[in-house]
């Protein structure tokens, strides 16, 4: 007797199987994602996690007193070159600010994390930041004073950084945290991401920036 299967059972068995590492795919693709942000919540007094419609979760929580918010936003776009995961780190703190100045590195017009692209003046580009940084505002009249910018510029060499916003309601900053692996993109389409939780050693010193740039503000208008 041959102990080769019929052609029939042969399909039906290698359907199973590719149903079955779909579904432990699926799976662990879920499990991996909810978790994106449990390695960091020790950095936090507290930490409130809930899941979003994208499968990754949006996390709450106080450092020093102040209040942080974090987000993860997948980016499949077919027009980029690689689907991309950004992270936004936001502390959500009122300023005394009267309007809102957003910098981004080479901006595309379709982030879909940002409002950028509304905000209706754009200015030039002082020195000290790369030239690749575009600056637009809603009121240039009433931004923060350039020595400000100045004293903050060197957040731009890392090149992962993408945005930074400054605003009466807080201040976030945008990084890019993982690409999809190139070649299985390529080959199989395939944009898998936030297998690896986000690091403390990545998002420890953007939340230290948000809070001396947040006092740095607070400086410019009381500065006893």
């Amino acid at each position: 007797m041959s102990p080769l299967l019929p052609p029939g059972l042969a399909l039906a068995a290698l359907g199973l199987w590719l149903a079955f590492r779909l579904i432990r795919e699926s799976r662990a693709r879920t499990q991996s994602r909810a978790a994106y942000f449990d390695a960091v919540k020790p950095l936090f007094d507290g930490g409130e996690s809930q899941m979003q419609p994208t499968g990754f979760p949006r996390m709450t929580g106080r450092r020093a007193g102040l209040a942080f918010d974090l987000q993860a936003i997948p980016d499949t776009l077919t027009f980029r070159k690689l689907p991309a995961l950004w992270v936004m780190v936001t502390l959500v703190e009122p300023l005394p600010l009267e309007a809102t100045l957003d910098l981004m590195a080479r901006p595309s017009g379709n982030e879909p994390f940002t409002r950028f692209a509304t905000l209706p003046q754009s200015l030039p580009t002082p020195p000290g930041l790369p030239g690749e940084i575009a600056i637009h505002s809603d009121d240039a009249r009433r931004i923060p004073t350039p020595d400000l910018i100045a004293r903050h510029a060197d957040l731009f060499q890392d090149p992962r950084v993408k945005e930074l916003v400054l605003s009466p309601r807080g201040l976030r900053i945008v990084i890019l945290a993982e690409e999809a692996d190139r070649g299985r993109y390529l080959i199989f389409r395939e944009a898998e991401m936030g297998r690896t939780p986000l690091s403390p050693a990545r998002l420890e010193p953007l939340l230290d920036r948000l809070a001396a740039i947040r006092k740095d503000v607070l400086a410019l208008k009381d500065p006893r």
